[in-house]
């Protein structure tokens, strides 16, 4: 654990708030210390040290998206810098409720 931010799984590049995080809170990551740039709501991930564009994010040990761009230890991992590596396990119902392609 760091500060409010836990590690889930030991192969994570990503800790999870624990509570809500300031701007400017000082934490000590595996590189050193560093500065929250931004607020960090709670359950939301910051990386745990250097993310390069096009790595997997881990979470829980598993793939949970792709870094769309560079991320610096410390920095909010979110939708505005991952896409998601989620692999689709149920299908999406229509408007009318009922399942796309599926007969009855």
């Amino acid at each position: 654990m760091t500060g409010p931010f836990l590690l889930l799984h030991d192969a994570d590049n990503v800790l999870v708030a624990r509570m809500n995080a300031p701007e400017g809170l000082e934490i000590t990551l595996d590189s050193g210390p560093v500065r929250l740039a931004r607020p960090i709501p709670m359950a939301h991930k910051i990386a745990r040290h250097a993310i390069a564009a096009g790595e997997t994010i881990l979470k829980y040990g598993m793939p949970i998206g792709i870094a769309t761009e560079d991320i610096a230890p410390g920095a909010h991992v979110h939708i505005h810098n991952i896409r998601s590596a989620y692999t689709a396990t149920h299908a999406l119902q229509d408007a009318d409720g009922i399942s796309a392609g599926v007969s009855r």
